[in-house]
């Protein structure tokens, strides 16, 4: 973000706890003291009237970014998110833009609260861009194309990259695609599709898998919409067989569009029904209780053993 603010001065940073705190996971240290309280502007607790005000600005040209702290209350804005700001440039002919950047965080982590991801409900919403990196270089490269992209953007920020490993990014002008999907690991023997802080989870369960023989291939989707079809049926095509994995519950979640899409253009190219890995059907719990309802690399590692069990090949 300081970046982006430093090349385009039409860029401002709004919300709770973003100024001399430096937000609500540190996720905005040092900004306030490099761009001023003009451009770091720190808001009451109204997520409502910041995405409103938000959208008022970049239909003058400024291009907002504005932090919802935790995913959990996006509900709060729901009108500005769903209907107005996706609207705004079908309903002027293409007269108006939105540009504006929502980023949150979704998911468990060193927080410990607001655990449970509602992502999936935005990428329903056409009009509205919806992504989540997986990694440190895709969270600075999809950040920067969310802020120079003239539609409204959703980034949802895994709870647990905030501390997680800590990785070199590109530095300069580095962007990823929005809808365009990432291969993290080339394999024959089944196409694993997972986004966001299952990433490096399934990451684990796939070199736990080659030991036994199995190459899984893994795409990283990076967004949920657009999304990448071309890049997961080209997958499937390959090896013949699909495990989803979010963090998300399972019912429901971006898994089943995948499942649906594979159905629609790929369907005579799978060898086994298609597994669905995601969060147990609860409301996530807190304390030691968590782990038994988020997804594992254990349990990607049955889902592809049980469809590898029953696939034709």
């Amino acid at each position: 973000m300081a970046q982006e603010m430093r090349r385009d001065r039409r860029v401002f940073f709004v919300g709770q706890d973003v100024g001399e705190f430096g937000g609500s996971l540190q996720g905005s240290k040092g900004l306030w003291e490099e761009f001023g309280a003009r451009r770091i502007r720190e808001a009451p607790i109204s997520e409502s009237a910041m995405v409103g005000a938000a959208i008022g600005a970049a239909l003058f040209g400024r291009r907002p970014i504005v932090e919802v702290s935790f995913g959990e209350f996006l509900p709060a804005a729901m009108n500005q998110l769903i209907n107005q700001a996706p609207n705004l440039h079908y309903m002027t002919g293409g007269a108006a833009s939105v540009p504006v950047v929502i980023r949150t965080r979704v998911g468990d982590g060193p927080y410990g609260g607001h655990p449970q991801d509602y992502s999936v409900w935005f990428a329903y919403v056409p009009g509205l861009k919806v992504v989540m990196p997986g990694t440190p270089a895709d969270a600075k490269g999809l950040m920067l194309a969310a802020i120079r992209d003239d539609n409204p953007v959703l980034y949802v920020e895994p709870m647990s990259l905030a501390h997680g490993p800590r990785e070199d990014v590109p530095a300069g002008e580095y962007t990823v695609p929005i809808g365009k999907a990432r291969l993290a690991r080339e394999g024959t023997d089944l196409t694993i599709v997972t986004i966001g802080s299952m990433v490096p989870v399934v990451m684990r369960a796939a070199a736990a898998l080659a030991e036994e023989g199995v190459e899984a291939e893994v795409i990283d989707l990076r967004s949920l919409a657009p999304l990448d079809t071309e890049a997961i049926v080209q997958s499937v095509r390959k090896t013949g067989g699909l495990v989803t994995v979010h963090e998300s519950w399972t019912a429901y979640g971006i898994g089943a569009e995948v499942a649906a899409v594979v159905a629609e253009q790929a369907m005579e190219d799978l060898l086994a029904p298609v597994k669905r890995v995601g969060t147990k059907p609860v409301p996530v719990p807190s304390g030691a209780v968590r782990k038994h309802a988020l997804p594992t690399a254990d349990d990607v590692i049955l889902a592809c053993r049980e469809l590898l069990a029953g696939s034709a090949k």
